[in-house]
């Protein structure tokens, strides 16, 4: 499918290690967010990370945050510099943009939407982990923000296939043109 790029950015959302080491099989998603990336960067498109993470402790999460204080109890101790590493198999380059967020949208807590106009990008193209998680809530900020809005459906994961195929086939596509890899490139 030919897309116009220009105002375009690419987002690698949450595939941080730790995140990425939870999914089984997860070596073929790299490799396809990897060739993403790389087309992007061919492309000139800027690729944007968008990372899950917290200060030391995590006073950022509320009890009152059902999916976060389950988080906080297993990371709460874990070293969060070691917690934010992106996955070496996708790792950015040095000049490549990478934003912190607190919670799950990519614009949540974070800086994304002021990078996102000073590049003066108006389409983002969605990858990442999980898609019940990061790219349900981004697609939705992000239509709700007026984005054009591509999700590369087998450049997301989630630890429920059906979920998944559900979003992307079904509820996805109100708000989002939805391919795959193959039909970005």
């Amino acid at each position: 499918m030919e897309q116009n790029t220009q105002n375009t950015a690419l987002l690698v959302m949450d595939m941080q290690t730790v995140i990425v080491g939870m999914l089984p099989n997860n070596t073929e998603l790299l490799s396809l967010v990897a060739n993403a990336i790389d087309n992007a960067r061919h492309r000139k498109i800027p690729v944007i990370y968008v990372r899950v993470g917290f200060r030391q402790g995590t006073p950022e999460i509320s009890r009152n945050n059902k999916m976060f204080a389950a988080t906080k109890e297993r990371i709460g101790n874990t070293n969060m510099d070691d917690f934010l590493n992106i996955h070496p198999d996708i790792a950015p380059l040095a000049e490549e943009i990478i934003v912190t967020k607190r919670r799950v949208s990519a614009f949540t807590g974070s800086d994304l939407e002021v990078v996102l106009r000073a590049l003066n990008i108006q389409h983002v193209v969605l990858t990442g982990i999980a898609t019940s998680g990061v790219v349900l809530s981004t697609l939705r900020e992000a239509a709700d923000k007026d984005y054009r809005i591509t999700v590369l459906a087998d450049c997301c994961a989630d630890n429920d296939e059906e979920v998944h195929r559900v979003l992307t086939t079904k509820v996805f596509p109100r708000q989002a043109d939805v391919i795959s890899l193959a039909e970005w490139n």
